[in-house]
């Protein structure tokens, strides 16, 4: 049986992806660390945040990382990292200056970092809602659609979540194949 190791769980908001991480460090037989990129900058976000930390266990590991680099993932062997989520280190790093180039490649690097490693990756799909009506809003859409192929790149296996299911994404490569077409 082969194992999988590292996986990104992409979906919309309040698609149970945070979920479904949290359930999976709870079967994890080792350390869990969970790297957290969120920001309380308003009410709202506070209140998502506290409804995150009461539904992980208090024994896990928390690093709070919201302009997180490859570097600062934990190196610790066994253990589980669940990050959580790419949709909001984005636009963190967004705000905080870097240009397009700067966040894919940051993003790209935590993905190669992590594909060494048991992970659980969690990132909004954004590209199958409404088309944003703002230059600012479709930057991001197009960004995080970028940083989001080069995680998956990066991982064993995506699934995209909705209503609380996974649904496994395959790469591309079988449909090639089933075409007859090849690189």
């Amino acid at each position: 049986m082969t194992v999988t190791r590292s996986i990104l769980l992409l979906g919309g908001v309040r698609s149970g992806k945070s979920s479904l991480a949290v359930t999976i460090g709870q079967g994890w037989r080792g350390p869990v660390t969970f790297v957290a990129t969120a920001r309380a900058l308003d009410d709202d976000m506070a209140v998502r945040i506290d409804r995150h930390r009461r539904e992980r266990p208090g024994h896990w590991t928390v690093l709070e990382c919201p302009e997180l680099r490859a570097d600062e993932l934990p190196t610790e062997p066994g253990g589980l990292i669940i990050v959580d989520c790419i949709t909001v280190l984005v636009a963190n790093l967004l705000f905080a200056g870097l240009d397009d180039d700067a966040v894919v490649d940051r993003v790209t690097a935590i993905g190669r970092a992590l594909s060494r490693r048991a992970a659980v990756v969690v990132s909004n799909e954004v590209g199958m809602g409404v088309h944003p009506a703002t230059e600012l809003g479709r930057r991001y859409r197009d960004l995080l659609g970028s940083c989001n192929k080069a995680v998956a790149d990066s991982l064993d296996t995506s699934y995209l979540v909705m209503a609380g299911r996974a649904l496994r994404l395959d790469d591309g490569h079988g449909i090639l194949h089933a075409m007859g077409v090849t690189r």
